[in-house]
């Protein structure tokens, strides 16, 4: 062959792959949505595909770059994805037009991930069964059933720091704060004793530290699983499960097996999801397997520790920042202390305003999801545009950048509880606060969330002063390789022990 031949053949090699990789970038121009230029074979994802910026912290510069466009259209590699930001569009994709976005476009992997099959990721027509039949445990009274529990792990809590006070040395507050929220767990979830706080070899607590490694075979899984799903789904064929998999699957079995045999019963997240087992055919058409219940026991127990343990974890950060806003939440729960004679129960907590507010702007400033993910289920064309989408497009909402949104909250870098007074909430938009998302598909959990982490941070600050040391992270960095909002290199404070006579 010549190689003039040779060079024809490569050139048009090269044109067929470029026209492949190319081949959807006029989407959104079609369709008189504005975005920034993707590049081939990486979209618009060059930064954080290489880990160089967290998808929180990009979402945010595209969203200050396209500042008065209400739809902003971008590219994983080749896949069209659309950033609404408008209030109003946000409220008719996870409320009003909510039939049409109840998708949130995840893949599900039975076999390379079975326990993927959860709650937060499966299609409507599983989804909207299971949650209906697993919200019961979520109501205010049976957290009312929950809460001494929960007040128990949070005083071995604050007998655990005793010890970590006393070395006189920086805490570094996410592993202090996960053991707590794992212990509560499962004591309220699934009627286990964890031992994370009591046992540093606690299985539990090592299992969720490996949920949330990033490892370089972490990466390369997720990757593929990006870049050819198929190919990922193929690998469950070959590969054997990880640690993490047959560690829950062997756990939430036996424990459901041991209640079934002595006949326990404590009303709770397994017994529900025991009692799905036993009558299947309440869920309608389709088929229950073990896979998809020990999936809603697992997704409960990672995001349920996770999620806490970093709130908790980013308000003493800024506790220790804002000594004054300590030391007025300090005051609120000496008074309710004093008060009701230290006596801590359900209504005390939701009498807290300060600590509420706290908590609201801790969410604010550092919310755990960064971005929503919907998939519509049909076309649709959005209210007041000319702008149409068709089924089984990817939508996001951009949750961290509306929360740092100047025009939204002024000064979005400055911790200010008082944005939650009652007259400012009111003078925003509701859509643009989403710690939680909204509508129908919003965080089952939250209520549990909300309530696990107070009571901990009302146990810590009635003990303990939380202060900056020479190891805290200023500024505040998040990791880029982390899915969830997280510290690049975790948050380290001063903890003392407040003497009460």
């Amino acid at each position: 062959m010549e190689p003039f031949e040779v060079l024809c053949g490569a050139a048009a090699v090269i044109l067929l792959l470029y026209y492949f990789l190319t081949s959807t970038f006029d989407f959104w121009k079609s369709r008189g949505v504005p975005g920034p230029r993707p590049i081939p074979g990486l979209g618009n994802f060059k930064d954080v595909m290489f880990n160089n910026i967290s998808a929180g912290d990009y979402l945010t510069e595209i969203y200050n770059t396209y500042k008065d466009e209400p739809l902003i259209g971008i590219f994983a590699r080749k896949t069209p994805l659309l950033i609404v930001k408008d209030p109003n569009l946000i409220k008719d994709v996870l409320i009003k037009d909510f039939t049409k976005f109840a998708d949130r476009g995840l893949p599900i992997f039975e076999k390379t991930e079975p326990l993927s099959q959860h709650l937060f990721a499966l299609e409507p027509k599983r989804w909207r069964p299971l949650r209906i039949k697993l919200s019961p445990v979520f109501t205010s009274g049976k957290l009312k059933e929950m809460f001494s529990l929960i007040s128990e792990c949070a005083d071995h809590l604050i007998l655990y720091m005793e010890k970590i006070a006393s070395k006189n040395e920086p805490v570094e507050c996410r592993e202090l704060t996960a053991k707590y929220t794992t212990d509560v767990i499962g004591s309220c979830a699934f009627g286990i004793d964890m031992n994370a706080l009591s046992n540093e070899d606690s299985e539990f607590r090592r299992m969720g530290r490996k949920v949330f490694a990033i490892t370089w075979i972490t990466m390369l899984r997720i990757r593929i699983r990006q870049i050819s799903p198929w190919l990922y789904n193929m690998l469950g064929y070959i590969l054997p499960y990880t640690d993490v998999t047959k560690f829950f699957i062997r756990v939430i079995t036996e424990n459901m097996n041991y209640r079934e045999t002595n006949n326990v019963i404590r009303n709770d997240f397994i017994d529900m999801l025991r009692e799905l087992k036993k009558h299947p055919d309440k869920l309608g058409d389709f088929d229950l397997t073990e896979d998809i219940i020990t999936s809603q026991a697992f997704v409960f127990f990672v995001a349920g520790f996770e999620t806490s343990s970093t709130t908790i974890s980013n308000a003493l950060y800024e506790l220790a920042l804002n000594q004054n806003i300590q030391n007025s939440l300090r005051e609120e729960i000496d008074e309710l202390y004093a008060k009701y004679n230290g006596d801590l129960i359900y209504d005390n907590i939701k009498k807290m305003s300060y600590l509420d507010k706290i908590f609201k702007e801790t969410l604010r400033k550092y919310p755990v999801v960064t971005f929503l993910m919907r998939q519509s289920v049909s076309s649709y064309t959005f209210d007041d545009t000319k702008v149409t989408i068709p089924k089984d497009q990817k939508v996001w909402i951009p949750v961290y950048a509306l929360h740092r949104d100047p025009s939204i909250y002024p000064k979005p870098d400055i911790f200010d509880p008082e944005r939650f007074s009652d007259d400012a909430v009111q003078s925003r938009h509701p859509m643009t606060y989403l710690p939680f998302g909204d509508g129908p598909r919003n965080c089952i959990g939250s209520r549990f969330a909300v309530y696990q982490s107070k009571v901990g941070l009302v146990k810590i600050l009635r003990n303990y002063k939380i202060e900056t040391c020479e190891k805290t992270p200023i500024p505040y960095i998040n990791n880029p390789k982390a899915f969830l909002l997280a510290p690049k290199d975790g948050i380290y404070v001063k903890i003392t022990k407040i003497n009460r006579t």
